[in-house]
């Protein structure tokens, strides 16, 4: 069973189109793992609109969207996890190509479709989010997002990547992406990308020759992502 994990905050706009899009999926051993982070808006009502088993909703105060997803990692049932945000979508045959991907590795990484355009062909995918990929749950246990901070996505795929774990790449841009100007990271914060790099720094020493390489890499990455913006 997959289970989708979708962290959710004031996503009235998106909501319905996004559950949707996870209930019609051709594979149908999933669960939705909903985890609204203290919503002010009626995204509420959105969900429960819905009468699917295969939905479970979780309301938490609100603690930002690291503490949603470390919560809905505790809840998910599935051998397989995915995260998706509450403002995207998935095209059907989503969780059908993952899975058919994922035999002998640990997690399968693939593109995304943005403004109906394939932005992503193989040789090139979303660098830090945690979406777009389907992950054996095994293989990312103890892996937790750090709470109270932007641009958590990054550090947690950096920790995924120092695991040294098997890795398929797949030609698909099935992941809808939808660029919304009210989120977190439309924005600059300054404070947020020192704090950012300051825990990459802080991993260094520890890490492997591998690992090194890896950090070194996202930072100079990274630096380059926030001079351009």
């Amino acid at each position: 069973m997959i289970s989708f994990i979708v962290p959710i905050y004031n996503a009235e706009r998106y909501l319905k189109a996004c559950i949707e899009s996870l209930l019609h999926q051709t594979e149908r051993d999933i669960e939705l793992v909903l985890v609204d982070d203290g919503s002010t808006d009626k995204g509420l009502d959105v969900i429960t609109s819905f009468h699917d088993p295969r939905i479970r909703l979780y309301q938490r105060p609100h603690a930002g969207q690291s503490v949603a997803r470390n919560f809905g990692l505790q809840q998910a049932k599935g051998e397989f996890i995915a995260f998706v945000d509450a403002d995207d979508e998935l095209a059907p045959d989503w969780s059908e190509k993952h899975l058919q991907a994922i035999e002998g590795v640990d997690y399968v990484q693939s593109g995304y479709t943005r403004n109906n355009k394939v932005y992503c062909p193989h040789h090139r995918y979303q660098f830090t989010s945690p979406c777009m990929r389907l992950y054996r749950r095994q293989a990312i246990n103890g892996l937790l997002f750090t709470e109270g901070m932007i641009y958590e996505d990054v550090i947690w795929s950096v920790d995924l990547w120092v695991r040294d774990l098997r890795c398929r790449r797949i030609r698909y841009g099935g992941y809808l992406y939808k660029a919304n100007p009210g989120s977190t990271t439309s924005q600059r914060h300054p404070e947020a990308e020192l704090r950012v790099f300051a825990e990459l720094k802080k991993r260094i020493p520890g890490a492997s020759r591998r690992g090194k390489m890896i950090l070194l890499y996202t930072l100079i990455r990274l630096k380059l992502y926030f001079l351009k913006s």
